[in-house]
């Protein structure tokens, strides 16, 4: 039997899960479909940062559209590792389209505008 706390309300259920996926200490079905998705498919939404060639940003920083499969998060960070923003952009614009073939995009957090009269480009 594992033992979790529910993150998807405030509440914080202390939730109980056993191989079968009976789920017990929870208050609402949310808990349930949390505890049983955390065992099956544990996901988490990744936020982090990619270059720019801005001076004024050097770091652009963006998440995951939704939550990513937990094992693929470090082979996402990989491939972020070798981005560089080059034209301008703004919150929600789609930095990669289904990054490592997840199925999720990775979107900026920020705006940045290349063409603001008090920003020169970086590249270096």
């Amino acid at each position: 039997m594992k033992q979790l706390t529910c993150i998807v309300c405030p509440v914080g259920c202390h939730i109980q899960i056993d191989e079968q996926l009976k789920v017990v200490g929870n208050k609402c079905p949310r808990g349930e479909n949390y505890a049983v998705l955390e065992l099956t498919d544990p996901r988490r939404t990744l936020t982090t940062t990619v270059r720019t060639f801005s001076k004024k940003t050097p770091r652009l920083p963006v998440k995951s559209a939704a939550p990513l499969p937990k094992p693929s998060i470090f082979k996402v960070l990989a491939e972020l590792e070798n981005i560089i923003v080059e034209n301008d952009v703004k919150i929600g614009d789609i930095i990669i389209k289904n990054v490592c073939d997840t199925g999720i995009d990775i979107i900026s957090t920020r705006n940045i505008n290349f063409n603001d009269s008090k920003e020169e480009a970086y590249h270096g």
